[in-house]
């Protein structure tokens, strides 16, 4: 081996396992891409959360993109344009990991496994308080949710907890 076939080896060998790194690091559960899509925030976050594309499979994001005229009970079209642009991104940002892998019922993300074991201690009249009005305000316990945070250590109570609803929120 000459003295410059072992550098180009290692090097080599290096870029395979950041490459490697930085594919599993994709796939490790990161909610939120590091640039959000503004059309997106200006869209979806005036009418409600602009949720990280990583809570939804590819296939969910699809049939929501698609069913916009109908978007749960609402009329949120938009032009071809915006709808290519968005719906592109949020192909591209999907989550393609473990906890959403499979579809919600009605690609409703509050409807997921995963998000039903994380609040099953809550009790259904915590969702119905004023301070939090449904499970889909998530910026009523989620500090960060504006932000594509969800961190459990990062919470405030919603205004209206009962002394006995803030103990199960704390087990």
């Amino acid at each position: 081996m000459s003295s410059l076939a072992l550098p180009r080896l290692l090097l080599l060998a290096a870029a395979c396992a950041l490459a490697a790194l930085g594919a599993a690091r994709a796939d490790s559960g990161s909610l939120s891409p590091r640039k959000i899509l503004p059309a997106y925030t200006q869209e979806c976050a005036s009418c409600h959360t602009a949720y990280p594309p990583g809570l939804l499979p590819a296939r969910s994001w699809q049939r929501v993109m698609n069913g916009l005229d109908k978007h749960y009970g609402t009329d949120a079209s938009l032009d071809a344009a915006t709808l290519d642009q968005i719906g592109g991104w949020l192909q591209a940002h999907a989550g393609t990991y473990k906890r959403v892998r499979d579809e919600p019922p009605q690609d409703r993300i509050t409807r997921s496994a995963w998000f039903e074991r994380k609040h099953r201690k809550l009790e259904p009249t915590v969702w119905k308080l004023a301070s939090v009005n449904s499970a889909a305000s998530c910026g009523a316990c989620h500090r960060g949710a504006d932000r594509g945070d969800y961190n459990e250590h990062d919470l405030q109570f919603p205004a209206g907890l009962t002394a006995q609803q803030r103990r199960a929120w704390r087990d």
